[in-house]
């Protein structure tokens, strides 16, 4: 090699060097630039992702700009008015019953029927039995009321970065649905492999994200809603949070919403109205389990999905590290990972098949 072609191999290895590392720079300063609004832009995404089929059928009858105004104005109609409606009531039942076992368990009251605390008492181990379990309903109670207290008043005194987070989702959603195309389009130059592989991965993912996080969500918002009625009905106190608990622990594995509806279907027996807590079985147990094995057919349609337990560990840890939109984001960075890692494996072993028939 002479002098020349070193000296030029030097220069364009110096050159993709500074193009990289400012390229990296860029990134990392553009980070830093969005990183104050990534709750609400990863939330226009993961909506943009659920409904994009709703705007792909807009859009051929409509503009861009129309059918991105009407799914935006649609999601935020259906959708987040009402969850916020609803999260913000549950909150405040929940302060309330807090804050009425707290003062019943201070003043010396029993918070659970007397025959149901007798049965439970009689249940336990002997060196149970001696235990003032009062004191840790009155610690619990106490340290719940201030958590929910704590976040109603973090979220009246952000009321502003509240407004101003809502504002930039839903116009970040309209450019999301408008632009979708175009940033697939961008993503693909980011994903390492030939085009064909990248169209599987992209379907198989969006395939495991709707039979999956759909199906769950459908559930859950299905029995949440009946398990509410139930408790309305009952006249149980603090029924659109009950309803949320149960919508919630629907997507706990083999037990369910069991969790929540039996302890309250016990209660009322106890407190002798058995009438009431049949009907919190019956609509419960019975018709929310029946429109679950109606829903799960519907929605899979011959898809794969993730199995229960893998969806409840993400949601769960989708929680804890990204909070509540870690609800969404947790079963749908899971789906998709998983749907990109089997495509992967078949286009591997496809290779593998075909190098054994040439060989």
């Amino acid at each position: 090699m002479t002098q020349a072609n070193r000296n030029t191999l030097t220069s364009d290895r110096l050159t993709t060097v500074l193009s990289y590392g400012a390229l990296i720079l860029l990134g990392y300063l553009v980070f830093l630039v969005v990183f104050p609004f990534i709750l609400p832009l990863a939330w226009s995404g993961v909506l943009a992702i659920f409904f994009y089929p709703v705007y792909e059928f807009l859009r051929r009858r409509y503009s861009a700009n129309w059918s991105a105004g009407i799914c935006t104005l649609g999601v935020t109609g259906l959708l987040i008015v009402p969850v916020l409606l609803i999260l913000l009531y549950a909150t405040r039942e929940a302060v309330e019953a807090s804050a009425t076992v707290r003062e019943a368990l201070a003043s010396g009251k029993s918070v659970m029927p007397h025959d149901l605390a007798i049965s439970v008492l009689n249940h336990l181990p002997v060196s149970w039995q001696q235990i003032d379990f009062s004191s840790y309903l009155r610690q619990g109670a106490e340290k719940t009321a201030a958590f929910m207290a704590s976040k109603v008043g973090a979220l009246l005194k952000n009321v502003f970065s509240f407004v101003v987070n809502l504002l930039i989702l839903l116009f970040a959603l309209f450019f999301v649905f408008r632009d979708g195309e175009k940033i697939v389009r961008a993503l693909r130059h980011l994903i390492p492999f030939e085009r064909q592989v990248q169209d599987d991965m992209l379907q198989e993912s969006r395939g495991l994200i709707f039979a999956s996080v759909a199906l769950s969500l459908a559930i859950a918002a299905v029995q949440g809603t009946l398990g509410g009625i139930a408790m309305a009905i009952t006249g149980l106190n603090a029924p659109v949070f009950l309803g949320l608990l149960i919508g919630f622990c629907s997507i706990i594995p083999v037990v369910g919403s069991a969790l929540v509806w039996v302890p309250a279907a016990l209660w009322l027996g106890f407190s002798g109205h058995w009438g009431k807590a049949l009907i919190v079985a019956v609509i419960c147990g019975g018709i929310a389990g029946l429109a679950d094995n109606l829903l799960r057919p519907l929605l899979l349609r011959n898809r794969t999905r993730l199995n229960d337990l893998l969806i409840f560990i993400s949601i769960v840890g989708g929680l804890d590290v990204f909070g509540l939109l870690g609800l969404i984001l947790g079963p749908t960075i899971v789906a998709a990972a998983l749907g990109v890692l089997r495509v992967h494996i078949e286009h591997q072993e496809e290779l593998e098949r075909l190098q054994h028939e040439h060989a």
